[in-house]
């Protein structure tokens, strides 16, 4: 029987990327007997986010009233994580944050051809270390098809309603589930962790679950 793990994430979530690379950091050391499955699913920051997006220090400001000192902190903090984690984080003070609805929409369908996990590490580089703007149909197309998705196949998904409403139904099961922040964690249906945790509080879950 595979260990699962579910993870809520959004694409433009830095916490995201560090909380995955770490949870990938103790499994590798784990070495569970077991299969291991991860599953990915949807939720967006900034779902009113206009398509063009908005300046990531004046989002930033707007949404969490942090000075731009403070900011430029909190963003060197995490390159260094990046680094210790061997990911490239290239924050700049031209960066926009944008709408991720239809990388979701990407992620929900990829997972039926098991290319989940390649879309979503092509995204968090694609926006984290190239700058690439993500709600961009033409960016992602090209990004869908570098993990061998269909290009053409991905651009209709991206323009079909019924994949945009399933992203928003999806998301808004999850928060009635009381999941409000990411990244989350839901190890075998079971235990629940909110945030990018430590390697060693990890490990101590995922040992005391497999137990």
């Amino acid at each position: 029987m595979a260990f699962r793990v579910d993870i809520v994430s959004d694409v433009v979530c830095p916490w995201c990327v560090i909380g995955y690379l770490r949870l990938e950091r103790v499994i590798d050391r784990l070495s569970l007997k077991e299969p291991v499955e991860i599953h990915w699913h949807p939720f967006e920051l900034n779902p009113t986010m206009p398509q063009q997006g908005m300046d990531l220090y004046q989002h930033t400001f707007e949404k969490y009233a942090a000075t731009s000192d403070a900011s430029e902190r909190s963003r060197l903090s995490m390159a260094t994580l990046g680094k210790e984690l061997n990911f490239f984080f290239n924050f700049s003070t031209s960066m926009k944050i944008y709408n991720t609805r239809k990388a979701h929409q990407l992620l929900m369908w990829s997972a039926q051809f098991g290319l989940q996990y390649s879309l979503k590490m092509a995204l968090f580089r694609a926006y984290f270390t190239q700058s690439t703007d993500v709600s961009s149909i033409e960016n992602l197309r090209e990004i869908a098809r570098t993990v061998g998705l269909n290009p053409e196949v991905a651009t209709q998904v991206m323009q079909d309603e019924t994949w945009e409403n399933a992203v928003a139904v999806t998301e808004q099961q999850w928060v009635e589930a009381g999941i409000n922040a990411v990244p989350a964690f839901i190890f075998n249906q079971k235990q629940v962790l909110i945030g990018a945790q430590t390697e060693s509080t990890l490990t101590d879950v995922i040992s005391t679950i497999n137990m």
